[in-house]
């Protein structure tokens, strides 16, 4: 298989594969999941997930590369747990930024940005972008893909750190890196004021305060098989969007037809 990964290619494997038509670029985060998951886990998931996809979409016709996964996030509100780290959203801005200006003056003008971390919120940063490159920028938060199948596979719908839907797809994805013997139950504290309750009013959580271990959502019923399942159904889905990116034409009207219904 060839291989999509920029950081394992040679010069002669990029100049013998052409000018890629689409770059994935992965992006984490580095900080603690209950006591059971890797601090890598948002990273080390949404690398994997972006190889698997890009490999799929390869044999599949696609012309795509998988830029080096960026480990670190939005993590400020987690800086009550030790050794979380942080890149703020404007140095977010900065490195996208140069990123795009690098795969612009390499000629390729199509950009997935595959998000694996809640805290990473792209919208306004893209906002920020737009109009000012010939790069398209596209946005995935690859967990979005899988909510309802979430709810039929998971016993636990409950929470959304470390819980039994993440814990799956890392025992899947890592075995190695998971001690589900350590997990707590993922309890956490009701706010004290209705708006945040209902989920009308809204504010950076701090996950000290509302969690024991920085895990929401109990994990003790999470498998590898059900991790199974739900990452594979991600990496179909993702890797049909490599395919059918990597096929369009850029004109003046990309990403949508010329004719309006």
């Amino acid at each position: 298989m060839e291989k999509v990964n920029l950081m394992e290619m040679t010069l002669k494997e990029v100049k013998d594969m052409g000018n890629f038509e689409v770059a994935v670029l992965p992006w984490g985060s580095c900080e603690p999941h209950n006591f059971h998951l890797p601090y890598g886990t948002d990273t080390f998931a949404v690398e994997k997930i972006a190889k698997m996809s890009a490999e799929k979409a390869k044999k599949q016709g696609a012309n795509v590369v998988v830029l080096p996964a960026i480990p670190v996030g939005v993590n400020s509100n987690l800086f009550g747990f030790p050794m979380t780290l942080n890149l703020s959203p404007t140095t977010h801005l900065a490195i996208l930024k140069d990123i795009i200006e690098s795969l612009e003056t390499h000629k390729i003008y199509k950009l997935v940005l595959l998000n694996g971390h809640g805290g990473n919120e792209y919208k306004g940063i893209l906002r920020e972008i737009y109009g000012k490159t010939k790069v398209h920028v596209f946005l995935i938060n690859w967990w979005t893909l899988i909510e309802e199948l979430i709810n039929k596979v998971c016993e636990d719908k409950t929470g959304e750190h470390a819980n039994e839907a993440e814990t799956s797809w890392m025992m899947y994805l890592y075995p190695e890196l998971v001690h589900l013997e350590w997990a707590d139950e993922g309890k956490v504290r009701k706010p004290v004021l209705k708006g945040l309750e209902k989920g009308w009013a809204w504010m950076a959580r701090p996950w000290h305060l509302l969690t024991v271990s920085s895990g929401y959502g109990n994990p003790k019923k999470a498998n590898a098989e059900k991790g199974k399942i739900l990452v594979e159904d991600a990496v179909d889905k993702i890797a049909s969007f490599l395919v059918e990116l990597s096929k369009a034409k850029i004109d003046q009207y990309f990403p949508y037809k010329k004719e309006i219904d």
